[in-house]
């Protein structure tokens, strides 16, 4: 048994020092490790299958929850995509609305539609807008194309408004093109008012603005309230049937304006107005111009009548010759003596009538 080790081992220095200083046993090398390579490859076998085996469940764990990863980004990418395009829509019916608010004379306010009467035989919504917002009965409402309503109902905080289309509502109207004045009445329908009693002779065609006439002193004059879309002309009938479409969105609308009507009589307007001026010209500093130019001309004036007396005098002097040529028209003046004789005669015909 030691001869044999003693062998092996004195065989094994002597091919490591013929390997190590010869090249004789390179191809036997390479063979050795083409052979032992075929070793390793089945002996880490069971370690890669392992592995393979590993990987594949966790990357298909990975994907699962990757992809519902993305989709919930996408379904949140989506909402805020909707929320944006709400806003933007919301962006551009505030300016319109404010594009409409600044037409208006009166003074307006913005309010929300928060909800809508169950009822549908009636035509009527609420408003976050009441009585502590200084809402008042009968308020005119309208949005950014023409007038909707008017507040029928006071709460604190809401309102309940009264649409345009509603059977129970009726306002006064005329036609913007030649002044006709009729009544448009709600048919129950959003998209459609009629004009009653209007004469079969009357000037109204398909496209005229209907607007506010002002009359009954509840809704301010010259707002729109919708476009004639049909006349119906029956030689049977002594009125036409006159339907027309509104101005205003009343179903699509989500904000409005309330419009609070000025009182006052026009000479208060004028005064305001003329105060408001003098005011601001007081602040910027050009109101001690406008009175120095005023009175000019009313001292001016009182001096032309003063020198007309002294332009009067000379043109007087030369007068006097005339005075002396007038002696020989005293017969001129002689002319009394003869009407006396003409009068007399006049006195005796009274006395003998």
């Amino acid at each position: 048994m030691g001869v044999r080790l003693l062998v092996l081992v004195v065989l094994s220095v002597a091919l490591m020092v013929v390997d190590a200083r010869f090249a004789l046993l390179k191809p036997v090398r390479s063979q050795m490790s083409l052979v032992l390579m075929q070793t390793y490859w089945i002996t880490d076998l069971p370690q890669r299958l392992y592995q393979g085996v590993a990987s594949q469940f966790g990357s298909r764990t990975e994907l699962v929850a990757e992809n519902e990863k993305l989709k919930t980004e996408n379904l949140l990418l989506q909402g805020r995509m909707q929320k944006l395009a709400a806003l933007t829509e919301q962006n551009v019916r505030l300016r319109e609305l404010l594009n409409s608010s600044a037409l208006v004379n009166e003074k307006v306010e913005v309010a929300e539609l928060i909800g809508m009467d169950p009822n549908p035989f009636t035509h009527r919504i609420i408003i976050n807008k009441g009585e502590r917002d200084g809402v008042v009965l009968g308020q005119p409402v309208l949005d950014a194309r023409g007038l909707m309503g008017q507040v029928v109902e006071l709460m604190p905080y809401t309102s309940r408004v009264l649409l345009l289309t509603d059977t129970t509502h009726s306002i006064p109207v005329q036609v913007n093109r030649n002044g006709l004045r009729a009544i448009a009445s709600g048919t129950g329908n959003p998209e459609r008012l009629e004009l009653r009693h209007v004469a079969d002779t009357a000037d109204i065609k398909e496209g005229d603005l209907l607007v506010s006439s002002g009359l009954g002193q509840r809704f301010p004059a010259g707002y729109p309230v919708a476009t004639v879309k049909e006349v119906i002309h029956d030689s049977g009938q002594p009125f036409a049937i006159v339907r027309a479409v509104p101005t205003a969105a009343l179903n699509r609308s989500r904000y409005l304006l309330l419009v609070f009507s000025d009182n006052r009589t026009p000479e208060e307007r004028a005064n305001d107005a003329a105060q408001a001026q003098e005011a601001e010209d007081k602040q910027n500093g050009t109101a001690p111009v406008v009175p120095a130019t005023v009175p000019k001309p009313a001292f001016v004036g009182p001096p032309a009548p003063a020198a007309a007396p002294a332009a009067a005098a000379p043109v007087a002097t030369p007068a006097k010759p005339a005075a002396h040529n007038a002696r020989p028209a005293k017969p001129a003046v002689a002319k009394p003596p003869t009407t006396t004789p003409t009068a007399a005669p006049a006195t005796t015909r009274q006395r003998e009538e």
